[in-house]
């Protein structure tokens, strides 16, 4: 099999190296068929890929340590579940799964493109194709998969244990999904760019992509946070490491650009800002995909360091100046002529978004390269820490999050002040209240209390919206569920991103909870002893000692009692892992709405005790509830309108 995998990547290479030559052929001279024909491959290029993705994953599941990558990164003693795990765990292997994605991608691009944008399909194809091409062509000749060793080890060196999580099914994938699919909207605007015939034609698929996109990234940072909480052991869940950075900065243009995307739709606006949008989004997305491709910047999640750093590097100059290129050379036709008719507008509120979030982007991103400024310029390097990211980004943030809340209130085009201060004032009644709540009950840290009053004022304003929609299309003549439905039907793309903020408000309860108002509390406990940690009572009952093929578990039983003399059993894993020189938790996590407990296993001592770290998070929950509210957000904006319609006075504007 593994033969059969190496001549498909050899397959797609040439298929795509044809495609992207017969693209670019075709439209040169004019040659219709050649045009076709190269627009074909894209059918053939994910059979290839698929063919040899199964060879890989048959070569784990054969142990067949023939194959340099299989060697590396299994071992006899991994359990077969986590192959897929193992499949795109090195360089290599995750190439062919980018590789893979992308092909399905722009088949999917090329296969759903509409009529109305039949002019731009080869250009589409050809950006796309030729971004193929570049990683297969690095795969085959710098990270083939199915590169063989000059002998057969009897055992492969195993799976970094810290990816044998359930997590990892989905977060790595989806991250890498996310950061090449940004491909497709770039090079829909830049097929429309290179045609020189400017329009609105391409604004709605260059959305529904940017929302997919968004959305898939936004759950696989949101899965990694999961994983970092459960099995790093050290009680937290996003540390502003560069591989996270890395994925959280295009999803931050990106979101920017679903935003200013819409403005265009509406009022024809921000047509060169939007260029400018997805440009960056762009070369951020394989900025990221160099840094962990063994750049520069160190990091627990990247690969190892290598020449293909440096390959990508390159490669992210040229698109860099292709995309920025282009632009230029059709800048003036981008120039349209409405213009803001005030500051005091949803669109400018947009706008004013667009820039907190650009600048919370590039804050992230001068962090992560500041190690390799201060080594280039001052000979040492100095890493950017979280409180950097912290102070920096919090405020930010926290402006954000108001204009979220303020910026749907306000109607297009033009408003005034009264109008904007009736339209905020029972949500800021509401988000004064609850403050004044709060520091009654003692909640006195002035960032945390006013952002939880935030996190009210955006809530309450949404609802208010719907309230007030679903009310006036009652005294129309429907039931409330009626009326309700026939609003989101009516606008989803405006309340699905409604349940987006929403989404948004319970991530952030979450993270404002953890982080002012968390506890932890480091012990070393014996057979029967016990401490106290805010309102629990943890006892260490015994260790459960297993031994494995490749690792010695560890199972910490311990028995907690709440606050209302409930008794809880607990287990805190721990593995060491001897050939690899490291261990592994999985913390003991007491989940509910207020706060979780969290209980890992750090250290086993020789007497036989066992030291612990104990930690009380409020409102974690919170954050995880807002993947599923976030999907659904994304489902309702991206679902077809029905054929429900309300006329202009049904309608609530």
């Amino acid at each position: 099999m593994a033969e059969v995998g190496s001549i498909s990547l050899y397959i797609a290479l040439a298929l795509s190296s044809y495609g992207l030559i017969g693209s670019v052929l075709g439209k040169m001279f004019h040659s219709y068929q050649l045009q076709l024909s190269a627009l074909r491959t894209a059918y053939l290029i994910p059979v290839a890929l698929l063919i040899s993705t199964v060879s890989l994953v048959i070569a784990f599941l054969r142990h067949d340590f023939s194959l340099e990558y299989v060697a590396d990164h299994s071992n006899l003693a991994m359990d077969p579940i986590y192959t897929w795990v193992a499949f795109y765990s090195g360089n290599e292997g995750s190439l062919l799964y980018i590789a893979l994605v992308l092909s399905l991608l722009t088949l999917i691009t090329v296969y759903f493109m509409p009529k109305a944008l039949e002019s731009i399909k080869s250009y589409t194809f050809g950006i796309l194709i030729g971004i193929l091409t570049f990683f297969l062509a690095v795969m085959t000749f710098m990270a083939n998969p199915f590169d063989t060793l000059p002998f057969i080890p009897r055992d492969g060196q195993g799976i970094n244990p810290l990816l044998t999580h359930p997590g990892m099914f989905f977060h790595p994938p989806m991250l890498m999904a996310g950061l090449v699919g940004i491909s497709v909207p770039f090079s829909i605007a830049m097929g429309m760019l290179i045609t020189g015939n400017i329009s609105n034609n391409w604004v709605e698929l260059g959305r529904v992509w940017s929302l997919i996109i968004w959305a898939i990234l936004a759950i696989g940072l949101l899965l990694g946070s999961w994983w970092a909480y459960t099995i790093l052991g050290w009680g937290g869940y996003w540390a502003w490491d560069p591989i996270e950075n890395v994925a959280l900065m295009p999803w931050l243009v990106l979101t920017a650009f679903i935003h200013s995307i819409m403005v265009q739709k509406r009022r024809n606006l921000f047509k060169i800002w939007n260029i400018v949008l997805i440009n960056i989004a762009f070369t951020m997305a394989f900025f990221g995909i160099f840094i962990n491709r063994g750049g520069p910047v160190v990091s627990v999640h990247s690969f190892a360091s290598s020449a293909l750093g440096w390959v990508f590097l390159g490669f992210l100059a040229f698109s860099l100046v292709f995309s920025f290129g282009v632009f230029y050379l059709r800048r003036k036709h981008l120039k349209g002529t409405s213009s803001l008719d005030s500051m005091l507008s949803r669109e400018a509120s947009f706008l004013a978004n667009n820039i907190l979030l650009l600048a919370i982007a590039f804050v992230t991103l001068w962090g992560v390269v500041f190690p390799l400024v201060s080594e280039v310029f001052q000979g040492t390097t100095v890493t950017v820490a979280a409180p950097f990211y912290n102070q920096v980004n919090g405020p930010l943030f926290f402006v954000l999050i108001f204009l979220m809340g303020v910026g749907p209130l306000i109607p297009w085009r033009n408003s005034s002040w009264n109008s904007l201060r009736k339209a905020i004032q029972l949500p800021g009644l509401i988000a004064i209240a609850l403050i004044i709540f709060l520091l009654l009950m003692g909640i006195t840290k002035p960032f945390a209390f006013l952002s939880y009053g935030l996190c009210a004022f955006v809530t309450t304003g949404i609802l208010r919206e719907w309230v007030k929609g679903t009310l006036s299309l009652k005294d129309k003549g429907h039931n409330y569920a009626s009326a309700f439905i026939r609003l989101v039907a009516a606008n989803r793309p405006r309340y699905g991103g409604y349940v987006a903020h929403l989404a948004l408000v319970s991530l952030a309860l979450g993270v404002i909870g953890s982080s002012f108002y968390g506890i932890q509390k480091d012990v070393i406990l014996a057979k029967g002893e016990s401490v106290t940690v805010d309102k629990y009572h943890v006892e260490y009952i015994d260790t459960q000692v297993l031994i494995r093929a490749d690792r010695t578990e560890f199972l910490n039983y311990l028995k907690v009692t709440d606050g209302k003399k409930r008794d809880i059993n607990m287990m805190a894993w721990r593995a060491y892992y001897p050939e690899q020189n490291m261990a592994a938790t999985r913390a003991a996590i007491k989940s509910t709405l207020i706060e979780d407990l969290y209980i890992v296993s750090t250290e086993a001592l020789e007497d036989g005790r066992v030291a612990f770290r104990i930690l009380v998070n409020p409102l974690v929950w919170w954050m995880w509830f807002a993947g599923p509210i976030l999907v659904m957000g994304t489902l309702i904006a991206l679902w077809p309108q029905s054929t429900v319609s309300l006329s202009r006075s049904d309608y609530p504007i």
